[in-house]
C-alpha cells in the first residue's frame, strides 16, 4: 500500500514538472518568435524608410509636415483653410508619386576620348543612353557630375534597340584631377517633390595636366657628355683618362702604358678621373606660406614638369620630390616628402595633377634637408618655390647639399623680370613665365 502511495506521487510530481516544462517552453518559444518577428519588422521598417528617405526630396517632407499638421489642425479647430491646403498636400504627394512608377531599363555608358589633356584644351566626354527591351521607353534625364558642376541631359523617348548620345566638354581652365561620374538616370516630378535616382556607369578621372615647356638637352643638366661627369676624385679604373704615374705594388698590369714604360725604363700605369653619371633632383615646395599667388604655385608646377619631362626624355636619373603635409592629428612635425613617379612622362604629369599646396607642409629649407639625405648620388638640384623665400632662406636650403652638388633655385614670381644671381654658391633663377625657363636655364650653362 505504502509503495501505490509512493508511485502515485511519483507519478504526480513528474506530471507536474512536465506541465512546467511546456509552459516554460512555450514561453521560451514565445520571446523567441517576438524577438525574432521585431527584428524582421525592424529591418523591414529600416529598408522601408532607406527606400522613402531616397526618393522624397526636402521639399517633398516640408509638403509632408505641411499636409499632417494642416489636416490635424483644420479637424481639431474647424479651420476649412486649413484642411483644404493639408488636402492639396496630399493631392501633390500623389500626383508626385504617379511619376516614380515603372521600371527603369537602359544602357547607360560614359566615355572619355582622352583622359589626359593639358589646362585649357578642349576635354569632351560622350553619354550614351540605349533602350534594350523590345518595347519603347520614355524620356528620362540623364546627369553627370563632372568635378563640382552637373551636366544635365534630356534623353527623348527611344524605340527598342534604339540609341540615343550627348556630348559634354569638361572645363579645364586650371590643372588638376576632375572627377566624372558615375552617370545617373532621374525620374521625378515637376514641381520637385519626389525623386528617383538610378546610377549606372562607373565614375571616371580626367588628368588636366600642366603646362610644360620644351627644354633643350643641354640645359637640362649642365651636363655635356653623355655617360658621366668627370670629378676631381682620383681613381685607377674608369674612363676619362687623367695622367701617368709610376707603378706601385698593387697597381693591375692592364693598365700599364708600355710606351712610357720603355721610354722611362720604369713601369708607368693610367690614372683615371673618376666619372659620375648626371643625377637631377627635382624639390617642389607645397607650402602655401612659399607662394604670395596661386599664379606662382601654378608656375612653378610647370617649370617642375618641364624639367622632369626634359630630363626623363633624355634619358637621365632623375627625382622629383615634393614637400609631404603634416596630418592634423601629429602632435609634431613630420620630416618626408612626396615621390613623384618618374616611370615615363605621363605618370609624372599625373602626380603633378592632384599636388596642391598646404599650410602644413614642409618649407623650401626642411624640403631641401629631407631631399639631400634621401637621394643618393645627386649632381643637380632644383629647388623651386615662389616669390616669398627670402635670400638667406635659399642659402639654408642650399646649405643641405654636399659639396660638388651644383644647387638651383628657381624662384616662380608672376610676371616678374627674369635674372639670373649668384648668392654664394647657389645659383637664383627668377621666372616670371614659362618661357623665361628655357632662356634663364641656357644663360645659366653660358656662365
Amino acid at each position: 500500500m505504502t509503495t501505490t502511495i509512493t508511485r502515485t506521487q511519483t507519478e504526480l510530481t513528474n506530471a507536474r514538472a512536465r506541465i512546467v516544462g511546456e509552459r516554460e517552453g512555450f514561453l521560451a518559444d514565445a520571446i523567441v518568435w517576438v524577438v525574432r518577428s521585431s527584428a524582421t519588422a525592424g529591418r523591414a521598417v529600416a529598408t522601408l524608410a532607406r527606400r522613402v528617405g531616397s526618393v522624397v526630396t526636402a521639399l517633398g517632407w516640408s509638403m509632408l509636415v505641411l499636409a499632417v499638421l494642416a489636416l490635424t489642425a483644420g479637424y481639431v479647430w474647424g479651420w476649412v483653410e486649413a484642411v483644404v491646403a493639408g488636402w492639396t498636400a496630399v493631392v501633390l504627394l500623389v500626383v508626385a508619386s504617379g511619376y516614380l512608377i515603372g521600371r527603369t531599363a537602359y544602357d547607360v555608358g560614359l566615355s572619355l576620348p582622352a583622359n589626359r589633356v593639358v589646362v585649357g584644351d578642349r576635354a569632351p566626354g560622350e553619354v550614351s543612353v540605349r533602350n534594350p527591351l523590345r518595347r519603347r521607353l520614355p524620356g528620362v534625364r540623364v546627369e553627370v557630375p563632372v568635378g563640382h558642376g552637373l551636366a544635365e541631359f534630356a534623353a527623348p523617348s527611344l524605340a527598342p534597340a534604339e540609341e540615343h548620345s550627348d556630348v559634354f566638354v569638361v572645363p579645364t581652365s586650371r590643372r588638376g584631377i576632375v572627377p566624372i561620374g558615375p552617370v545617373r538616370t532621374v525620374r521625378a516630378d515637376p514641381i520637385g517633390l519626389l525623386r528617383r535616382e538610378v546610377v549606372w556607369a562607373d565614375s571616371l578621372d580626367l588628368f588636366v595636366h600642366p603646362r610644360t615647356i620644351a627644354i633643350p638637352s643641354m640645359s637640362t643638366g649642365f651636363v655635356r657628355d653623355l655617360e658621366g661627369s668627370p670629378t676631381r676624385d682620383l681613381t685607377a679604373s674608369d674612363i676619362a683618362f687623367h695622367a701617368l704615374r709610376e707603378y706601385v705594388p698593387g697597381d693591375e698590369r692592364r693598365f700599364i702604358h708600355w710606351k712610357s714604360t720603355a721610354k722611362t725604363g720604369s713601369y708607368m700605369v693610367r690614372q683615371f678621373e673618376e666619372t659620375r653619371r648626371s643625377h637631377l633632383l627635382v624639390a617642389l615646395s607645397l607650402s602655401a606660406a612659399d607662394y604670395a599667388t596661386d599664379e606662382e604655385f601654378e608656375l612653378a608646377v610647370s617649370a617642375t614638369g618641364s624639367l622632369g619631362v626634359r630630363a626623363m626624355l633624355d634619358s637621365r636619373t632623375v627625382s622629383v620630390v615634393a614637400s609631404a603635409a603634416t596630418p592634423d592629428f601629429a602632435k609634431r612635425m613630420l620630416f618626408t616628402v612626396r615621390r613623384l613617379s618618374t616611370v615615363n612622362r605621363g605618370r609624372l604629369l599625373d602626380d603633378l595633377a592632384g599636388v596642391e599646396t598646404a599650410d602644413a607642409a614642409l618649407r623650401l629649407p626642411e624640403l631641401a634637408q629631407v631631399a639631400s639625405d634621401d637621394a643618393a648620388g645627386i649632381s643637380i638640384a632644383f629647388l623651386i618655390c615662389g616669390s616669398t623665400p627670402t635670400a638667406t632662406q635659399l642659402r639654408a636650403a642650399a646649405a643641405h647639399f654636399p659639396l660638388g652638388v651644383d644647387v638651383v633655385a628657381i624662384v616662380c614670381d608672376e610676371g616678374a623680370v627674369p635674372s639670373l644671381r649668384r648668392v654664394a654658391d647657389l645659383s637664383v633663377l627668377t621666372i616670371g613665365y614659362l618661357e623665361d625657363l628655357q632662356r634663364s636655364l641656357a644663360k645659366r650653362l653660358a656662365t
